[in-house]
C-alpha cells in the first residue's frame, strides 16, 4: 500500500501540516503582541490625554500630537474614498467586459507592476505632478491624491479576485432570467464580491495610514501652528512626525517617548480604521448567508 492511501501516514501528515499551520499563527500572533507591548512601555511616560489633544510645543520636545492625528485620518480617509470607487469600476471592467484581448494584458500587466513599485516613487510622482503641474502644491489634496495612486492597484487586484471568485453560473443564471448586465452586476456580483472588495479596502486603508515617504512630498510638514482649514494647505500627520523626531529632532533622546507614543497611536488607529471595516463587511457577510 502507498504512503498517500494508507491511512496512518495520511493522518500524520495531515496531523503535521495542522500543527504547522498552529504553530505559525502563534509565532506571528507572539510577534505582533510583543511589538504592542514595547511600544506601550516605551510610550507611557508620554502617553496622556493632554497627549492625544494637544499641539506639539518647545521644537516638538513637549505637547502632543492631534494634529498629527486628525492629518493622519483625513489623508487615509480621503485617498481610500477616492481609489476604492475607481479600483472597482476598474475591476469591473477587466472581469465583466474587458475580455481576454492585449489591451486588457497591459492593464493587468501595468497594475501588477504599480504593486511593487516603491512609495518614495509615488511620492515624487505626486511632487511632480499634483504638487508642481496641477499647482496644489504641498496640501492635503495633493497627499490624498498620491495616496489614492498609490491604494489603487491595491484595490484593483483585490477587487479583481473577489469578482472572479463570484461562480459564473450565477451570471448565467441571472441573465437567463431576463436580468440585464447592468442588473446581474448591481443586483448579483458585486454583493457576492463586497467581502472581498472590503478585505482589498482594509489593506489599501491600512497601507496608506502608514506611509511617510509617500506624503513627505506632498502633503506633510515638519510643523504647523494651526489646524489645516482647507484641502490646500499642508497637514501634520504620524508617521512623518515619528520620522522628524527620529532623524531631525533638537533632542532625540528627550523626544524618544513622543516617538514610541506617537508609532502606538499611528498602529492604535490603524486597527480602529480597520475595526469599522471589519465591522461593515462583517455585516456583508452575514447579509449574503441570510439571502
Amino acid at each position: 500500500m502507498s504512503v498517500e492511501r494508507n491511512p496512518f501516514w495520511r493522518y500524520l501528515s495531515q496531523s503535521i501540516g495542522i500543527w504547522m499551520m498552529r504553530i505559525a499563527t502563534v509565532i506571528n500572533a507572539g510577534v505582533i503582541v510583543a511589538i504592542l507591548l514595547y511600544l506601550i512601555d516605551n510610550a507611557l511616560p508620554a502617553l496622556s490625554w493632554d497627549f492625544v489633544f494637544d499641539s506639539p510645543r518647545e521644537m516638538m520636545t513637549a505637547g502632543g500630537i492631534w494634529p498629527c492625528l486628525v492629518g493622519t485620518f483625513w489623508l487615509a480617509v480621503g485617498a481610500t474614498v477616492i481609489a476604492l470607487p475607481l479600483g472597482v469600476c476598474t475591476a469591473l471592467y477587466l472581469t465583466e467586459y474587458g475580455g481576454s484581448g492585449r489591451y486588457v494584458s497591459a492593464i493587468r500587466l501595468a497594475v501588477s507592476n504599480l504593486s511593487g513599485v516603491p512609495s518614495v516613487i509615488f511620492g515624487l510622482f505626486g511632487l511632480t505632478f499634483f504638487v508642481t503641474i496641477c499647482g496644489f502644491g504641498v496640501s492635503l489634496i495633493s497627499g490624498i491624491l498620491t495616496l489614492a495612486v498609490l491604494a489603487l492597484p491595491i484595490v484593483i487586484n483585490t477587487t479583481e479576485a473577489a469578482l472572479n471568485q463570484v461562480p459564473q453560473a450565477w451570471r448565467e443564471a441571472s441573465l437567463a432570467l431576463g436580468a440585464s448586465k447592468k442588473e446581474t452586476i448591481f443586483k448579483i456580483i458585486l454583493p457576492a464580491a463586497m467581502p472581498g472588495i472590503l478585505t482589498g479596502n482594509i489593506l489599501a486603508l491600512s497601507r496608506v495610514a502608514g506611509e511617510t515617504a509617500a506624503i513627505m512630498y506632498t502633503a506633510a510638514v515638519f510643523y504647523t501652528p494651526e489646524m489645516s482649514a482647507s484641502i490646500l494647505d499642508p497637514v501634520m500627520s504620524l508617521p512623518y512626525h515619528v520620522y522628524v523626531l527620529a532623524t531631525s529632532s533638537v533632542d532625540v533622546e528627550a523626544t524618544r517617548p513622543i516617538q514610541y507614543a506617537t508609532a502606538f497611536l499611528l498602529v492604535l488607529m490603524v486597527l480602529s480604521l480597520n475595526t469599522v471595516a471589519l465591522f461593515i463587511r462583517q455585516r456583508a457577510q452575514r447579509k449574503i448567508a441570510r439571502h
